[in-house]
């Protein structure tokens, strides 16, 4: 494999990573007007400073050669005091990608991308998913696990239990706080370069 591939790939992967950066800071911005809407925090590898591993991509795992990790999606925590207006979460996040991507910010995020982790503030209790879909139920196969739907737009994904560790980036990556407003942007996470 050439060298040049092998960087064609690392910066590819660090742009991902830029991208969804960037994409969480326009949901953010999107959701920071609900009233319900306590913090805002991105988690997963977004999150963090990248790390060298041999991907799954056939042609770099067959010669073992490591690049960067590459982010599949943007994880997002959302701590909310209700979840009446989730489905209005949902399309405030959807505009605001769409509206961002037309605009020219140099993103390319669709809102299926998103996975959004509710949590009751105060104690973190995991009280599911935002949901992707347009309505609610959708009468999608997702939509037949127990639970699913009972708070409209609320996601359950079966067998899911949440790690310990789930919310460890958090507090380090914290977008948003009701009481005190804009925290940071997320382009300002750890980074490789």
């Amino acid at each position: 494999m050439r060298r040049a591939e092998i960087e064609n790939q690392n910066r590819y992967l660090l742009d991902r990573q830029c991208q969804f950066r960037l994409a969480a800071d326009v949901v953010a911005d999107a959701w920071m007007s609900f009233s319900e809407v306590c913090a805002i925090a991105v988690i997963g590898s977004v999150a963090k400073r990248l790390w060298k591993e041999v991907p799954r991509f056939r042609e770099f795992r067959r010669e073992g050669v490591e690049v960067w990790h590459e982010c599949g999606d943007l994880d997002l925590a959302l701590w909310l005091d209700s979840q009446h207006r989730l489905g209005q979460l949902r399309g405030a996040a959807t505009r605001a990608l769409r509206e961002a991507f037309e605009a020219g910010a140099g993103m390319s995020v669709a809102s299926h991308q998103l996975d959004v982790f509710l949590f009751e503030p105060g104690s973190d209790r995991y009280l599911g998913r935002l949901c992707s879909f347009s309505r609610c139920p959708k009468g999608k196969r997702d939509c037949l696990v127990p639970g699913c739907g009972d708070v409209p737009f609320n996601k359950h994904v079966d067998g899911f239990e949440p790690h310990d560790d789930l919310l460890m980036p958090s507090a380090d990556a914290m977008l948003y706080r009701r009481e005190i407003g804009r925290l940071r942007s997320a382009l300002d996470l750890p980074s490789v370069s």
